[in-house]
Parts: C-alpha cells; sequence; structure tokens
C-alpha cells in the first residue's frame, strides 16, 4: 500500500469540516475523491501534502507516519499535489516553472531527463518553453501544473479539479496524459466535480458527505450506486 489514511479529523480553528475519513492508494492505483462542494475534498489533498494540519487520525506513507512531517518533507518521500486552478507561477516561463517542480535532491539529480520527457508528454509546452506562464491557455496552463508536478518525481500525484473549466477536446488529451501516468507507474489521487468522468478514469472512489465518508468502492460498481445519486442529485 503506498497511501493510508487513517480515521483523519481536520478542523480550521474551532470549525471542524472532516470527520473520520479512511482512504488508501495502492501502488500505481487511480483513485478518484468525489462529493459536493464543501464536503470536505480539498482539504483531505491539503492535509495529505501537510498545507493544513491533522487534528486526529493519521496518514502513512509506506506504513511509516508522515503527519508530523512538514510539506517539503512529503514531496522527498514522492507526494505531488497539482492544486485546483492550476497555480503556476504567472510572470516565469515555462521552462523556469517546470524547473521549481524539481526542487529537492532526487528530483534535482536527473531533472534535464524528466525535463526532455515532460516536454514529449506534453509538445505543446515545448513550443511555449520560453513563454510567460500567465500568457497560455487554460488547457496549456493545466498541463504545465501536471508536468511541473511530474518533475517532482512522485509516486503518488494527487490533482484537484485537473478539468476545471476547460474545453471538452482539452479533457480529452488530458484523459490521455493521465492514462500515460498511470502507465508510468504512478498512482493518481484526484478530484473531479463530473463523477461520470472521474468514476470512468478510476480503479475505485471515496464519496464524501458533509465531511463524512458515505461510501466508497470499485469506480464501475459505484456509477449507479443508489448513495451516489442522492449524495449527487438529491434523491
Amino acid at each position: 500500500m503506498l497511501l493510508e489514511v487513517k480515521d483523519l479529523e481536520v478542523a480550521y480553528g474551532d470549525f471542524q469540516v472532516v470527520w473520520g475519513v479512511s482512504l488508501t492508494v495502492d501502488e500505481g492505483e487511480v483513485v478518484t475523491l468525489l462529493g459536493p462542494n464543501g464536503s470536505g475534498k480539498s482539504t483531505i489533498l491539503n492535509t495529505i501534502s501537510g498545507l493544513v494540519p491533522v487534528l486526529r487520525g493519521d496518514i502513512l506513507v509506506r506504513g511509516a507516519s508522515i503527519a508530523k512531517r512538514p510539506t517539503h518533507h512529503r514531496t522527498g518521500l514522492g507526494i505531488a499535489h497539482v492544486l485546483e486552478r492550476r497555480r503556476v507561477y504567472p510572470y516565469l516561463t515555462v521552462r523556469q516553472n517546470l524547473l521549481l517542480g524539481a526542487w529537492h535532491a532526487k528530483a534535482k539529480a536527473v531533472r534535464d531527463e524528466t525535463l526532455a520527457q515532460m516536454v514529449e508528454m506534453f509538445p505543446i509546452l515545448k513550443d511555449r518553453t520560453d513563454q510567460l506562464a500567465h500568457t497560455l491557455s487554460g488547457g496549456e496552463q493545466q498541463m504545465l501544473a501536471l508536468a511541473r508536478g511530474l518533475m517532482a518525481k512522485p509516486q503518488l500525484l494527487m490533482v484537484d479539479e485537473p478539468f476545471l473549466g476547460l474545453a471538452p477536446q482539452v479533457v480529452e488529451q488530458l484523459k490521455a496524459v493521465f492514462a500515460g501516468i498511470r502507465d508510468s507507474g504512478i498512482a493518481i489521487l484526484f478530484i473531479e466535480q463530473n463523477v461520470r468522468l472521474a468514476l470512468s478514469m478510476a480503479d475505485r472512489g471515496y464519496v464524501l458527505e458533509s465531511g463524512r465518508l458515505a461510501i466508497s468502492g470499485k469506480a464501475r460498481g459505484l456509477m449507479n450506486h443508489k448513495t451516489v445519486r442522492r449524495v449527487f442529485l438529491g434523491g
């Protein structure tokens, strides 16, 4: 098992937002985290990467607790996090954004090799190498954000809302990219509002409701489950 989240509880000050959530991600597996807005999905990813502290529970990578480790240590252990709405450095070039992704020692040692892999995986970035990131289209910025995350040589890539606001043809391009990432052996944990799209890409899914786990299981079995319909369709 690559990642294990055990009985996780998270609060912002006195306001608790996640209650006793447990989930796992195996090596090379694609897992989706689903739920309505405000259900705690992004908070869980932010807690796994160390941006938000654990109130109670534990987070383990290959059986070792990382709950008290700072974010930069977690990156070095193989966790990369692509935040919602891309968050590229707008006034740095594409190349500079990519190089910043390979900041820790293991990634830096193979930075040039990984950079070559990224421009092969995302050909559009090769043509934009010296272009400022803020001048890219939304789809191009999402590709840059994904490539920057992969520059860290992760074993687990966490992605928050990768398809948000993108045109259908760009979504199809990114689906192919996700398949390529998975084929390379990197596990993926991602959030997506489009339930059918998410479950079509994932091996397993977890559905949150008001900060609690409502249901989990194989993606195919969740597609038409009554609990999934209730959470997302209200009936």
